[in-house]
């Protein structure tokens, strides 16, 4: 029994679940799940943010197999660059948000009837009327499987002879960052699950280290 294809597709998984906590991927969704305190919808986005990852990841995979070529350097550092304008946005969308959210026009919808009221959350938890938009992390996601380790990861996939063996390593590989990824969120989301409303201040005051940090990390990327 041939014990290597094994060991390839265990390293994978575990090289996924470690790559969800590079240092970029920390401050992304730190600035996404600042915005949450309940540990199942911040799961949610890091399984977002995986899935988008995974994608990105596949389909730059398939490219590598089939025509056995690596990724240009130059290629992966403007990928690097978009990354770390990527984290810059998500810092400053972060802090935006907490200035706007001390008084807004706030528009929902119950059923087909919108109306709109000036909201607070001064004195209130986070709040979303039951629905969280998955969208960003899934973007974010995709645009972070281009980029950085990930990318570098891909360049074994050259070596290995076997299309679906490599295949089979990117869905392992994948795997292992979401669920890296739901782990981190669900870990995140803790301190702002554990203040209380009345500590509001405290919570904003986080939530703001979270943007400061993602700029922070963005301008460093850069340099």
């Amino acid at each position: 029994m041939n014990l290597m294809p094994i060991g390839l597709l265990g390293l994978g998984f575990f090289s996924g679940m470690r790559h969800a906590f590079d240092i970029d991927h920390v401050a992304a969704i730190s600035a996404i799940s600042s915005r949450h305190s309940s540990i199942n919808k911040s799961s949610m986005l890091g399984m977002f943010w995986g899935l988008g990852h995974t994608a990105s990841l596949l389909a730059v995979g398939l490219a590598v197999l089939l025509l056995k070529t690596k990724i240009p350097h130059k290629l992966a550092l403007s990928l690097e660059f978009i990354v770390a304008a990527m984290l810059i946005i998500l810092g400053i969308s972060v802090l935006l948000a907490i200035r706007r959210e001390k008084m807004h026009l706030h528009r929902h919808k119950h059923g087909n009837i919108e109306h709109a009221h000036f909201h607070s959350h001064k004195l209130a938890e986070y709040h979303g009327h039951g629905h969280i938009q998955f969208k960003k992390p899934l973007v974010i996601g995709l645009v972070h499987g281009l980029a950085g380790s990930a990318a570098l990861t891909l360049l074994i996939l050259a070596d290995i002879p076997s299309t679906l063996l490599g295949l089979a390593y990117i869905l392992i590989f994948g795997a292992g960052s979401i669920l890296g990824m739901m782990f981190l969120s669900a870990i995140i989301s803790l301190p702002f699950r554990l203040m209380s409303s009345r500590l509001h201040n405290a919570q904003q005051l986080l939530r703001a280290g979270t943007g400061l940090i993602s700029i922070t990390i963005g301008f460093a990327m850069i340099l």
